[in-house]
């Protein structure tokens, strides 16, 4: 009797070590990397625009990352997102409401372009939402 119960537990143990180390060793790939060139900071009361320059941007990055079929806002905390896709643009949407990032889609870039000049100018806009504030960011793909 005691010999099942230790054989039951032994395979208890086996098959969480092994689902714990399917999860550690989970792939993650980036679908998404940015840098912004502009940033829109705005309230109720103001709108601040503001051309961002290399050395400020490149901390501002923005990435989506995927990891066992979901997708994560990687400089947003890691913040859960949903994918969209319609048209010319590909939409990741935070869970929690937080914000968003829409991707021009690379194989649509030229049909997109003739929308305006914020499609021909820009690949991505992210936007956060903070309180009743918001800021966004316009730029392109690394």
């Amino acid at each position: 009797m005691l010999s099942r119960a230790v054989w039951i537990v032994g395979v208890f143990f086996f098959v969480a070590a092994s689902i714990l180390a399917m999860q550690v060793h989970a792939q993650s790939r980036t679908v998404f990397a940015g840098i912004p060139a502009f940033k829109v900071s705005e309230g109720g009361l103001e709108r601040h625009p503001e051309k961002l320059f290399r050395e400020q941007a490149v901390n501002l990055g923005c990435v989506i990352s995927e990891i066992s079929g979901k997708y994560y806002w990687a400089t947003r905390d890691n913040k859960e997102m949903v994918r969209w896709s319609g048209g010319a643009f590909i939409t990741f949407t935070a869970i929690d409401g937080s914000g968003y990032v829409r991707i021009v889609d690379a194989n649509a870039k030229s049909a997109a372009s003739l929308m305006s000049p914020t499609e021909a100018s820009f690949d991505y806009v992210e936007h956060l939402l903070i309180g009743l504030r918001s800021v966004t960011y316009f730029g392109n793909r690394r």
